[in-house]
């Protein structure tokens, strides 16, 4: 009995041992497939997070980009806009007369530089370094925007038509300065000779230089022009100079011996209107030019350039309105107007690098500017009728210097001293090339005959002269009486 039950319990453990050891192995296998499986789903659940942070990252961008494309539309909207109120400015300072080809040259303006850019200006202005002829300095990437076809990997941050409306606002802006410094003057046709030179070649030139990665934008100039205070006004305020230059002044401006003789203009609430639509299509042309709107940062910086570009206007109209007014005894309005219109050129190139205090200074001495600038001009009898040069090509110029002497001195220059020089280089040099360009352009119409119109078509007035029509018909016109 006892034999048999040490047998029967070796049997029996054995038996354990074997069932134990398969329990064991079937347990391995449940764990180790158990395992498997967890390892397998957080490999899933990081794939999982992994295209859900991607697909956020995606929404994130595409929402930047549609908020950013619509922006810049708006903005360039606004630049559009100030064509309207160049318009008015030329026409209030200007006589009756000529109210008819002043609205004609505004309006050629647009439809010639759009054709002209779309053409020839953008693909010049923004060539890719594969397209450059002469590397630096000139390129050529062809004719019409090139489209985004997807939505995948948008670097831009907005839409290349967004792009395009906007830069041929700015080209149209250049082109139209130039009317005021011509006008009751200057054959229709030889304006729009320059129009086509201007937006198709000049002014994308000494763009690319800067805006379109060109030798000033890079070391070791470091050139800065935030929104075209010499890009845009100083070249199209030296090309208004080179034409008033060749043309002379209008007939009855001067006396046989120097004395001015004071041409009013025939409505200063155009003017005024005009001005006041300038301001508001600033707000697209300074803040614009941010180029990039939907962070919290870059909303604060589009902000910040519209509160700079506010004070300089202020400052400029208080300085030219009171300068004016000390120095001639009364409150000249036309003066107040016109430093505003200074102070808004003088800040374009720094209003996103200068402080408040700063943007009021440089307000205040544009608007001194405009008053000597109008002063010296009559001086040497430039006729310029509603001061183009002095606001746009002496405020322009003004405005790129002051950006050295004020802003924030940029990564890769070392000193303030530095700043300085390449700001009067880089000024220079891009008004050197719009003023000599402009002026053999003119000279050559002068020279074949195809610039100024005739004495007799000046007094009747360039409206019946060149258009055959007139801004403000008599009643028995009107009725076919005469």
């Amino acid at each position: 009995m006892t034999r048999f039950t040490s047998r029967s319990m070796l049997v029996m453990s054995i038996m354990a041992l074997v069932a134990f050891g398969l329990v064991a192995v079937f347990d391995y296998s449940a764990v180790t497939s158990f395992a498997q499986e967890a390892t397998e789903a957080v490999a899933e659940v990081a794939v999982e997070e992994e295209a859900v942070e991607e697909a956020a990252e995606e929404v994130v961008l595409v929402n930047a980009y549609s908020f950013n494309t619509i922006m810049m539309f708006l903005f360039a909207v606004l630049v559009l806009f100030m064509q309207a109120g160049f318009a008015l400015v030329e026409v209030g300072l200007n006589g009756s007369k000529n109210v008819v080809n002043i609205l004609s040259k505004n309006v050629l303006d647009l439809c010639i530089g759009v054709v002209l850019y779309l053409l020839l200006g953008f693909g010049i202005m923004y060539a890719d370094e594969d397209k450059m002829i002469i590397p630096g300095w000139f390129g050529y990437d062809g004719p019409f925007v090139m489209l985004e076809e997807t939505t995948d990997g948008l670097v831009s941050g907005y839409s290349p038509s967004a792009d395009f409306m906007f830069q041929v606002a700015f080209a149209a802006t250049a082109a139209t300065i130039v009317s005021g410094a011509v006008a009751g003057r200057l054959k229709f046709g030889a304006y729009l000779v320059y129009t086509v030179f201007l937006t198709g070649l000049v002014y994308p030139i000494s763009g690319y230089w800067k805006w379109g990665g060109g030798w000033l934008n890079s070391e070791p100039w470091f050139f800065q022009d935030f929104a075209g205070s010499i890009v845009v006004h100083a070249v199209g305020g030296f090309a208004g100079l080179a034409g008033a230059l060749l043309l002379g002044p209008r007939l009855g401006r001067y006396t046989a011996d120097g004395r001015s003789v004071p041409m009013p203009g025939h409505n200063i609430t155009f003017a005024a209107l005009g001005v006041f639509i300038l301001l508001i299509g600033w707000y697209g042309f300074n803040p614009g030019s941010n180029l990039a709107y939907s962070s919290a940062g870059e909303a604060s910086a589009t902000t910040y350039i519209a509160l700079t570009t506010t004070l300089a206007a202020a400052t400029g109209g208080l300085a030219g309105l009171f300068l004016a007014w000390a120095w001639f005894g009364k409150p000249d309005l036309t003066m107040a107007l016109n430093g505003i219109l200074g102070g808004l050129v003088g800040i374009t190139a720094n209003c996103d690098r200068v402080s408040q205090g700063e943007a009021l200074l440089i307000g205040a001495i544009a608007g001194v500017i405009v008053v000597l600038g109008v002063v010296l001009l009559d001086k040497i009898r430039i006729d310029d009728p509603v001061g183009a040069f002095p606001v746009h090509g002496m405020c322009g110029l003004w405005g790129g210097i002051a950006t050295g002497i004020f802003g924030d001195i940029p990564d890769g220059l070392s000193s303030r001293g530095t700043f300085i020089l390449n700001q009067t280089i880089g000024s220079f040099v891009i008004i050197a090339w719009a003023f000599l360009t402009m002026f053999l352009l003119f000279f050559v119409l002068k020279m074949v005959g195809f610039l100024r119109v005739s004495p007799e078509h000046e007094k009747e007035g360039l409206d019946i002269s060149e258009h055959g029509m007139h801004a403000y018909p008599s009643e028995s016109m009107m009725s076919g009486t005469m």
